[in-house]
């Protein structure tokens, strides 16, 4: 496999060149018959398969590959308007369009129109993701880069918002939600997300304050939408770690979407502390099928498989560690393996039925089977040393003391099946200036799990005594739990326009659990105001946001079940304001929102690596406060870039917890929660290189403070360790042989592809050893200490993404 993409890599360079000229950009605005702007407007550039989507401001931008070309601007409701446009090459030109109303299709429209007014939430590039250098490939990863979004982990796909967890997030895809694995600790095991970059269409994100029509989550909503493509498509794109084969094809009544992805990031894993023999081997099919019976009617089914294997037989690990007075080196000599794999295969079908233009109603059934399993035994004979590095010119200096011998093991038998069944009917309907929604959902979650894992240390150095039964096993685990748990739920929300600048939406969920057996009750506003300007928007929301209790909530430490849990609640409000301007010579976006949250009940937890680990029969109070900012636009021409900053805070008191010491009893009251980062930092540059637009730089460079964190199986009040802050630099530099903009084309590949794109990538450009989680271990004393496990090390990539020629329907 890595010789085929070598190969294919250096085919594509040494095609020869010829003659091309550079493509013609067009930008503007469109409006409505009141100079409104009007966002989700789709823009063609007919017969080339160049397409774009308006934004909140009704700012859109295009390019044509020809001097004498049209442009077509449509949306639902709206009067179809064509332009014939006759430019000279490379011309920059600003094109504002007025849409008139259609009279047959004005009631369809408002539903879409205040829907994304209204939705608090960010709309994705999805154009910059193919530039943006990911080390795990998946598409959450960008969303690290996202306001209000923390990460310390650039091998998972998962991440926390606003001082929520990993379990808080809500994902969509085609309104079907999606789950993530439960047995996952660690980001080296975790394979190919549900989500394929290449099938996305369109792509939104809430930090917070999300309508009442998503589901019962507190923290974040991903929404994703695979639609119909303009054009049939083939793309293949392979690189070091991971390659994918993509097929669009789109008839008159009928489209079908086909991913095929495959991932091995072995050479990445190498590099990190712990040596051996990886063996990470991940893979996905995924299709989506949708035909229209009648202009009313259409039935669109959507299948995934994804299964994957992370295979690791450890030989030994060096890891230095300590403070400038005091440097020690950990040895460890290995014996054993892990094995985990795991299997997910599911389906939705999704029926949409529109009577009449004012209403749409659609019917969802989905099911998911996810097989997961663990199994490691694994023997380390580890011995602590004291390092002299005052001299030293290498990676360890001279060894001055040993500190202590040990050894421990790890050993671990588990297996999780889910089950989970979704059965769903929503509706939107317009009437006069209102929009009203509604959905009810039935789903089931059945979990067959088994759990069989111990561990221990022996600091002496003596792991058998002579009487094998006198072995004392530390954190053992043996149970077996077999537990169905349904959810029943339903929403109704209203857009109203109050006036031609402000809109208000209403709404509310309510929720029963068979665990929890409440009756929960969720109402959310959310009011969005456009001044006569109209490059400003200003947003308000409050809202209360519950989460009934899940497997995963519900498992303590040692595995047993609390079936007795509550719903966690949390009570939001939010003001945002965006503002659209002018400066640089280009066209710049500001966001900002402020927000504070409010929980009177939330499950406490800790957290090892990816693994959470529920504080099950506990219960907190919290809060978090917080402000997020982003400023973006095309800093450098035709290129989006962006900067983002998030400061945030949040605590939480676990009721009833305390300890005595000296005779006293203590009470810890406010503690900072897991995921309290106080500050997080993210920049996406883009530029062009040598002088030609045909080369870029894409830099992405993230910084998230540090992390509280504290020794596995004690109370939460023993959490006054730091994980230290991350840094990390990704830098890219690609080359885009069939750029409009290129002077010579090679002749080879503009005949037989659309799109041909090389990528260098370096990851963490600056060698930064991040701490993901530690290993605690002791020594002769008895002295405790946190071993760093680091992230990975510097890593050289090279990508490739082709797009073959393919005829339009």
């Amino acid at each position: 496999m890595l010789k085929f993409r070598l190969i294919l890599f250096f085919l594509i360079a040494a095609c020869s060149f010829a003659a091309a000229q550079p493509l013609v950009r067009v930008s503007g605005v469109v409006y409505n018959e009141e100079k409104l702007p009007l966002p989700q407007v789709t823009v063609f550039v007919l017969g080339q398969g160049q397409s774009t989507v308006t934004d909140e401001f009704g700012v859109y931008t295009i390019y044509s590959k020809t001097k004498n070309f049209s442009i077509k601007y449509t949306l639902l409701g709206y009067q179809q308007q064509t332009l014939k446009l006759n430019e000279r090459s490379g011309a920059r030109i600003i094109q504002n369009v007025n849409l008139m109303p259609n009279i047959n299709e004005l009631e369809q429209v408002n539903i879409t129109n205040k829907q994304n007014q209204l939705s608090n939430t960010t709309t994705i590039n999805i154009a910059d993701i193919a530039a943006m250098p990911l080390v795990s490939g998946n598409f959450e990863t960008m969303l690290k880069t996202l306001p209000g979004v923390s990460t310390n982990n650039e091998l998972s796909a998962q991440y926390s918002v606003r001082g929520g967890n990993f379990d808080e997030n809500l994902i969509y895809i085609n309104d079907v939600e999606i789950n993530r694995p439960v047995l996952i600790r660690n980001g080296q095991q975790e394979g190919l997300s549900f989500i394929n970059t290449e099938l996305v269409s369109k792509a939104k994100f809430s930090a917070g304050g999300f309508e009442a029509r998503y589901g019962d989550k507190l923290s974040s909503v991903l929404d994703i939408k695979y639609d119909k493509p303009d054009s049939n498509q083939t793309i293949l794109s392979t690189s070091l770690l991971n390659t994918s084969f993509t097929v669009k094809n789109v008839s008159k009544k009928s489209f079908l979407l086909a991913g095929l992805r495959y991932k091995n990031n072995s050479n990445v894993l190498i590099k990190q502390d712990e040596k051996g023999s990886y063996s990470p081997n991940f893979g996905d099919i995924q299709l989506m099928y949708q035909y229209e019976f009648s202009p009313k009617f259409n039935v669109s089914v959507l299948g995934n498989l994804n299964m994957g294997q992370f295979k690791l037989v450890p030989t030994n690990r060096e890891t230095q560690f300590g403070t400038l007075n005091t440097t020690l080196r950990l040895d460890v000599d290995y014996q054993g393996q892990e094995i985990d794999d795991y299997q997910t295969l599911g389906t939705a079908v999704t029926a949409t039925y529109v009577p009449k233009p004012n209403l749409t109603i659609k019917f969802i059934n989905s099911y998911f089977n996810t097989t997961e399993r663990e199994r490691f035994d694994i023997d380390g004979s580890y011995i602590f040393k004291e390092v002299d590095n005052t001299f030293s010119t290498g990676n360890f200096g001279p060894i001055t003391k040993n500190r202590g011998i040990g050894s421990y093991y790890n050993y671990g038998r588990n297996s999780l099946n889910t089950e989970i069944f979704a059965s769903e009917i929503k509706a939107d309907q317009n009437f006069n200036n209102h929009v009203f929604s509604w959905g009810l959902k039935f789903d089931q979650s059945r979990y067959n799990d088994r759990l069989n894992e111990y561990n221990y240390t022996d600091s002496a150095g003596y792991i058998l005594p002579g009487n094998t039964k006198g072995i004392v096993f530390q954190n053992v685990i043996n149970v077996a739990n077999n537990i169905d748990i349904k959810n029943y739920s339903a929403y109704i929300q209203d857009s109203y326009s109050l006036s031609s600048h402000a809109e208000l939406q209403l709404g509310a969920r309510t929720t029963y659990n068979s665990l929890s057996k409440q009756l929960l009750i969720s109402p959310r506003i959310l009011i969005a105001y456009r001044p006569n300007s109209n490059n400003k928007i200003l947003r308000f929301t409050a809202g209360v946001y519950k989460q009934p209790p899940s497997y995963r909530t519900i498992r303590d430490f040692t595995g047993n079940l609390n079936i007795n849990q509550k719903a966690q609640s949390s009570y939001n409000t939010s003001i945002g304001y965006d503002y659209a301007f002018d400066a640089f010579g280009t066209r710049l976006k500001f966001t900002s929102e402020a927000y504070f949250k409010y929980s009177d009940r939330l499950i406490p937890y800790k957290t090892d690596n990816l693994r959470i680990k529920y504080l099950a029969n506990e219960v907190s109070r919290g809060y978090a406060y917080g402000a997020d900012f982003s400023i973006g636009g095309e800093f450098v021409k035709d290129l989006v870039s962006f900067f983002r900053m998030s400061v945030m805070h949040a605590n939480e008191d676990i009721i009833g917890d305390s300890y005595v010491q000296n005779g006293q009893t203590i009470y810890p009251g406010y503690l900072k929660r897991p995921t309290d980062q106080r500050l997080n930092f993210s920049v996406f540059f883009q530029d062009r290189l040598l002088n030609s637009p045909t080369y870029k730089v894409h830099l992405n460079a993230l910084y998230g403070s540090r992390l509280p964190i504290g020794p596995p199986q004690t109370s939460r009040y023993m959490d006054k360790f730091y994980i230290p802050s991350y840094k990390r630099i990704d830098i890219g530099f690609s080359k885009d042989f069939l750029d409009d903009a290129a002077l010579h084309k090679p002749r080879f590949l503009d005949k037989n592809f659309s799109s041909v794109i090389l990528f260098f990538e370096v990851f963490n450009m600056l060698n930064i050893n991040n701490t993901v989680s530690y290993l605690w271990l002791k020594d002769v004393d008895n002295v405790h200490y946190a071993i760093p496990n680091y992230l990975t090390a510097r890593q050289f990539n090279l990508k490739l993404i082709v797009k073959l020629k393919n005829k339009t329907n």
